[in-house]
Protein backbone atom coordinates (compact mmCIF):
# COMPACT_ATOMS: atom_id res chain seq x y z
CA UNK A 1 0.00 0.00 0.00
CA UNK A 2 2.80 2.41 0.86
CA UNK A 3 4.52 1.79 -2.49
CA UNK A 4 1.24 2.51 -4.32
CA UNK A 5 0.82 5.78 -2.46
CA UNK A 6 4.37 6.79 -3.34
CA UNK A 7 3.70 5.98 -7.00
CA UNK A 8 0.52 8.11 -6.93
CA UNK A 9 2.57 10.95 -5.49
CA UNK A 10 5.50 10.72 -7.94
CA UNK A 11 3.36 10.54 -11.08
CA UNK A 12 2.03 14.05 -10.42
CA UNK A 13 5.50 15.56 -10.87
CA UNK A 14 5.90 13.64 -14.14
CA UNK A 15 2.56 14.67 -15.62
CA UNK A 16 1.89 18.16 -14.27
CA UNK A 17 4.41 20.94 -15.03
CA UNK A 18 2.69 23.09 -12.40
CA UNK A 19 3.74 20.73 -9.58
CA UNK A 20 6.71 22.45 -7.91
CA UNK A 21 7.15 20.99 -4.43
CA UNK A 22 5.86 18.09 -2.32
CA UNK A 23 4.02 20.31 0.16
CA UNK A 24 1.96 21.93 -2.58
CA UNK A 25 1.12 18.58 -4.16
CA UNK A 26 0.13 17.00 -0.85
CA UNK A 27 -2.21 19.77 0.29
CA UNK A 28 -3.42 21.39 -2.95
CA UNK A 29 -4.06 18.50 -5.36
CA UNK A 30 -7.60 17.12 -4.87
CA UNK A 31 -6.89 14.21 -7.23
CA UNK A 32 -4.19 12.89 -4.91
CA UNK A 33 -6.32 13.49 -1.85
CA UNK A 34 -9.27 11.65 -3.40
CA UNK A 35 -7.04 8.67 -4.17
CA UNK A 36 -5.72 8.61 -0.60
CA UNK A 37 -9.27 8.48 0.73
CA UNK A 38 -10.21 5.85 -1.85
CA UNK A 39 -7.28 3.55 -1.02
CA UNK A 40 -8.48 3.43 2.59
CA UNK A 41 -12.16 3.09 1.68
CA UNK A 42 -11.45 0.36 -0.87
CA UNK A 43 -9.48 -1.69 1.66
CA UNK A 44 -12.29 -1.44 4.20
CA UNK A 45 -14.81 -2.29 1.47
CA UNK A 46 -12.80 -5.37 0.41
CA UNK A 47 -12.83 -6.77 3.96
CA UNK A 48 -16.61 -6.41 4.08
CA UNK A 49 -16.95 -3.52 6.52
CA UNK A 50 -20.39 -1.90 6.03
CA UNK A 51 -21.23 1.82 5.87
CA UNK A 52 -17.78 3.20 6.79
CA UNK A 53 -16.30 2.89 3.27
CA UNK A 54 -19.26 4.76 1.76
CA UNK A 55 -19.00 7.43 4.43
CA UNK A 56 -15.30 7.93 3.65
CA UNK A 57 -16.15 8.14 -0.06
CA UNK A 58 -18.86 10.72 0.68
CA UNK A 59 -16.50 12.83 2.79
CA UNK A 60 -13.88 12.68 0.04
CA UNK A 61 -16.46 13.86 -2.47
CA UNK A 62 -17.38 16.78 -0.19
CA UNK A 63 -13.72 17.80 0.22
CA UNK A 64 -12.41 17.22 -3.31
CA UNK A 65 -15.38 17.21 -5.69
CA UNK A 66 -14.34 13.72 -6.85
CA UNK A 67 -16.67 10.77 -6.30
CA UNK A 68 -15.08 7.31 -6.34
CA UNK A 69 -17.14 4.38 -5.14
CA UNK A 70 -15.23 2.27 -2.60
CA UNK A 71 -15.77 -0.79 -4.79
CA UNK A 72 -13.88 0.69 -7.76
CA UNK A 73 -10.45 -0.77 -8.47
CA UNK A 74 -7.81 1.89 -9.15
CA UNK A 75 -4.30 0.97 -10.29
CA UNK A 76 -1.10 2.64 -9.21
CA UNK A 77 0.34 5.89 -10.59
CA UNK A 78 -3.12 7.13 -11.56
CA UNK A 79 -3.35 10.92 -11.84
CA UNK A 80 -6.70 12.72 -11.57
CA UNK A 81 -5.85 16.24 -12.77
CA UNK A 82 -7.97 18.99 -11.15
CA UNK A 83 -10.71 16.38 -10.85
CA UNK A 84 -13.83 18.42 -10.06
CA UNK A 85 -16.88 16.44 -11.15
CA UNK A 86 -15.10 13.12 -11.73
CA UNK A 87 -17.35 10.12 -11.02
CA UNK A 88 -16.06 6.52 -10.96
CA UNK A 89 -18.62 3.76 -10.44
CA UNK A 90 -18.59 0.73 -8.16
CA UNK A 91 -17.42 -1.92 -10.63
CA UNK A 92 -15.09 0.31 -12.64
CA UNK A 93 -11.49 -0.79 -13.08
CA UNK A 94 -8.78 1.77 -13.89
CA UNK A 95 -5.37 0.52 -14.97
CA UNK A 96 -1.94 1.81 -14.01
CA UNK A 97 -0.69 5.20 -15.21
CA UNK A 98 -4.14 6.41 -16.27
CA UNK A 99 -4.62 10.16 -16.63
CA UNK A 100 -8.12 11.45 -15.89
CA UNK A 101 -9.26 15.06 -16.25
CA UNK A 102 -12.09 16.99 -14.67
CA UNK A 103 -15.71 16.13 -15.42
CA UNK A 104 -14.99 12.53 -16.46
CA UNK A 105 -17.58 9.84 -15.76
CA UNK A 106 -16.80 6.13 -15.69
CA UNK A 107 -20.38 5.05 -15.18
CA UNK A 108 -23.13 2.63 -16.08
CA UNK A 109 -25.98 2.77 -18.57
CA UNK A 110 -28.86 1.51 -16.41
CA UNK A 111 -29.79 -0.60 -13.44
CA UNK A 112 -28.18 -3.84 -14.57
CA UNK A 113 -26.49 -5.96 -11.92
CA UNK A 114 -22.96 -7.30 -11.77
CA UNK A 115 -20.16 -5.69 -13.76
CA UNK A 116 -21.76 -2.54 -15.17
CA UNK A 117 -18.92 -0.02 -15.36
CA UNK A 118 -15.93 0.32 -17.72
CA UNK A 119 -12.61 -1.44 -17.50
CA UNK A 120 -9.86 1.01 -18.45
CA UNK A 121 -6.43 -0.28 -19.45
CA UNK A 122 -2.98 1.07 -18.70
CA UNK A 123 -1.63 4.44 -19.90
CA UNK A 124 -5.10 5.64 -20.85
CA UNK A 125 -5.87 9.36 -21.11
CA UNK A 126 -9.49 10.42 -20.58
CA UNK A 127 -10.05 14.05 -21.59
CA UNK A 128 -12.10 16.62 -19.71
CA UNK A 129 -15.83 15.97 -19.68
CA UNK A 130 -15.60 12.57 -21.39
CA UNK A 131 -18.18 9.92 -20.52
CA UNK A 132 -17.27 6.24 -20.66
CA UNK A 133 -20.42 4.26 -19.95
CA UNK A 134 -21.32 0.62 -19.53
CA UNK A 135 -19.45 -2.64 -19.10
CA UNK A 136 -16.99 -1.97 -21.90
CA UNK A 137 -13.28 -2.59 -22.35
CA UNK A 138 -10.88 0.29 -23.02
CA UNK A 139 -7.51 -1.02 -24.20
CA UNK A 140 -4.04 0.11 -23.24
CA UNK A 141 -2.57 3.41 -24.50
CA UNK A 142 -5.97 4.74 -25.55
CA UNK A 143 -6.64 8.49 -25.70
CA UNK A 144 -10.25 9.65 -25.27
CA UNK A 145 -10.85 13.20 -26.43
CA UNK A 146 -12.51 15.85 -24.28
CA UNK A 147 -16.29 15.71 -24.35
CA UNK A 148 -16.44 12.30 -26.03
CA UNK A 149 -19.11 9.74 -25.15
CA UNK A 150 -17.78 6.19 -25.39
CA UNK A 151 -20.33 3.37 -25.43
CA UNK A 152 -18.41 0.56 -27.15
CA UNK A 153 -15.20 -1.38 -26.62
CA UNK A 154 -12.04 0.39 -27.74
CA UNK A 155 -8.93 -1.59 -28.79
CA UNK A 156 -5.47 -0.66 -27.61
CA UNK A 157 -3.28 2.05 -29.14
CA UNK A 158 -5.93 4.27 -30.70
CA UNK A 159 -7.74 7.55 -30.16
CA UNK A 160 -11.48 8.10 -29.64
CA UNK A 161 -13.25 11.39 -30.32
CA UNK A 162 -16.81 12.63 -30.84
CA UNK A 163 -20.37 11.87 -29.76
CA UNK A 164 -20.82 8.97 -29.94
CA UNK A 165 -17.11 8.18 -29.78
CA UNK A 166 -15.43 7.24 -33.05
CA UNK A 167 -12.18 5.31 -33.14
CA UNK A 168 -9.43 7.23 -34.94
CA UNK A 169 -6.36 5.02 -35.25
CA UNK A 170 -2.96 6.61 -34.71
CA UNK A 171 -1.07 4.22 -37.05
CA UNK A 172 1.52 3.45 -34.42
CA UNK A 173 2.51 7.10 -33.90
CA UNK A 174 3.44 7.64 -30.27
CA UNK A 175 1.90 10.82 -28.85
CA UNK A 176 2.56 12.41 -25.47
CA UNK A 177 -0.48 12.18 -23.16
CA UNK A 178 -0.32 15.95 -22.64
CA UNK A 179 -0.46 16.83 -26.37
CA UNK A 180 -4.21 17.39 -26.56
CA UNK A 181 -3.81 19.58 -29.64
CA UNK A 182 -2.93 16.44 -31.66
CA UNK A 183 -6.37 14.89 -31.34
CA UNK A 184 -7.98 14.27 -34.76
CA UNK A 185 -10.98 16.41 -35.69
CA UNK A 186 -13.50 14.06 -37.31
CA UNK A 187 -16.13 16.82 -37.58
CA UNK A 188 -13.73 18.98 -39.60
CA UNK A 189 -12.97 16.02 -41.88
CA UNK A 190 -16.65 15.47 -42.65
CA UNK A 191 -17.26 19.17 -43.31
CA UNK A 192 -14.14 19.38 -45.51
CA UNK A 193 -15.31 16.41 -47.55
CA UNK A 194 -18.76 17.98 -48.03
CA UNK A 195 -17.25 21.33 -49.04
CA UNK A 196 -15.04 19.60 -51.59
CA UNK A 197 -18.10 17.81 -53.00
CA UNK A 198 -20.03 21.08 -53.31
CA UNK A 199 -17.13 22.78 -55.06
CA UNK A 200 -16.85 19.92 -57.56
CA UNK A 201 -20.59 20.08 -58.32
CA UNK A 202 -20.44 23.85 -58.80
CA UNK A 203 -17.62 23.45 -61.32
CA UNK A 204 -19.65 20.88 -63.25
CA UNK A 205 -22.69 23.16 -63.32
CA UNK A 206 -20.61 26.09 -64.57
CA UNK A 207 -19.18 23.91 -67.33
CA UNK A 208 -22.67 22.85 -68.39
CA UNK A 209 -23.86 26.44 -68.45
CA UNK A 210 -20.96 27.53 -70.66
CA UNK A 211 -21.44 24.63 -73.08
CA UNK A 212 -25.17 25.22 -73.46
CA UNK A 213 -25.32 29.02 -73.44
CA UNK A 214 -26.00 29.19 -77.20
CA UNK A 215 -28.72 26.56 -77.31
CA UNK A 216 -32.45 27.16 -77.12
CA UNK A 217 -34.21 27.16 -73.79
CA UNK A 218 -35.98 23.89 -74.38
CA UNK A 219 -32.80 22.16 -75.41
CA UNK A 220 -31.01 23.67 -72.43
CA UNK A 221 -33.69 22.50 -70.02
CA UNK A 222 -33.59 18.98 -71.43
CA UNK A 223 -29.82 18.88 -71.33
CA UNK A 224 -29.68 20.16 -67.77
CA UNK A 225 -32.25 17.57 -66.71
CA UNK A 226 -30.13 14.83 -68.24
CA UNK A 227 -26.96 16.18 -66.65
CA UNK A 228 -28.74 16.59 -63.33
CA UNK A 229 -29.60 12.89 -63.38
CA UNK A 230 -25.96 12.11 -64.14
CA UNK A 231 -24.77 14.38 -61.33
CA UNK A 232 -27.22 12.78 -58.92
CA UNK A 233 -25.99 9.38 -59.94
CA UNK A 234 -22.34 10.44 -59.58
CA UNK A 235 -22.98 12.07 -56.22
CA UNK A 236 -24.59 8.95 -54.84
CA UNK A 237 -21.72 6.88 -56.14
CA UNK A 238 -19.22 9.22 -54.47
CA UNK A 239 -21.14 9.14 -51.19
CA UNK A 240 -20.98 5.36 -51.15
CA UNK A 241 -17.26 5.45 -51.86
CA UNK A 242 -16.45 8.24 -49.41
CA UNK A 243 -15.70 6.42 -46.14
CA UNK A 244 -15.78 9.50 -43.92
CA UNK A 245 -19.18 10.75 -45.10
CA UNK A 246 -20.69 7.28 -45.27
CA UNK A 247 -19.69 6.52 -41.67
CA UNK A 248 -21.21 9.82 -40.62
CA UNK A 249 -24.48 9.09 -42.46
CA UNK A 250 -24.58 5.63 -40.85
CA UNK A 251 -24.71 7.23 -37.41
CA UNK A 252 -21.06 6.98 -36.44
CA UNK A 253 -21.25 10.54 -35.13
CA UNK A 254 -18.87 13.46 -35.40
Amino acid sequence: MLSILRADFRIIFERDPAARNWLEVLFCYPGLQALLFHRLAHWLYSVGLPFIPRLISHLARFLTGIEIHPGATIGQSVFIDHGMGVVIGETAIVGDYALIYQGVTLGGTGKECGKRHPTVGENVVVGAGAKVLGNIQIGNNVRIGAGSVVLRDVPSDCTVVGVPGRIMYRSGVRVSPLEHNNLPDSEAQVIRALVDRIEALEEQIQTLQRNNSSEKTSVLVGCLATKEDELTHDTRWCNLKDKTIQEFLDGAGI
